[in-house]
């Protein structure tokens, strides 16, 4: 057996989307998403929405979603969601078009709102004391 048929059509496939050292982490999504046990194209979409968002662990305990092992922070939730959707595009023979066009249904989060740096006080003349500083020395 040669070491390109050690792993399946489809994770070799996620080798190769995601070759560089930087994209490790979306390689393993990729083919948690060839490893999905959903039968159909819709089911394995499902299971890249559990895996990628993160959800309490607790049942009506909100709390409990920092324990969850997804990956957190939204950007990384999203392309992780893309890296387990091609998975499963490859695993379900699905054209690169049809994968493209897909979106998690979790609404996205609201973008923060800048927050407005107070003003700086007007700065003294240089060689002028403040007036909260005493004139006299420790």
């Amino acid at each position: 057996m040669l070491p390109q048929q050690w792993a399946s059509p489809c994770g070799n496939q996620c080798t190769h989307k995601y070759a560089t050292l930087m994209q490790i982490p979306w390689r393993v999504f990729c083919k948690k998403g060839c490893d999905a046990d959903g039968e159909t194209w819709d089911e394995c979409l499902s299971e890249c929405e559990e895996i990628c968002y993160k959800d309490p662990v607790l049942k009506d305990r909100q709390w409990s979603a920092y324990i969850d092992r997804s990956p957190g922070a939204a950007n990384y939730s999203e392309e992780c969601f893309h890296a387990c959707v091609a998975g499963c595009g490859y695993k379900f023979e699905k054209c690169k078009e049809k994968v493209d066009e897909v979106r998690p249904s979790r609404p996205l989060p609201p973008k923060p709102v800048p927050v407005e740096k107070p003003q700086n006080p007007p700065a003294t003349k240089p060689g002028e004391p403040a007036e909260d500083v005493p004139c006299t020395s420790a």
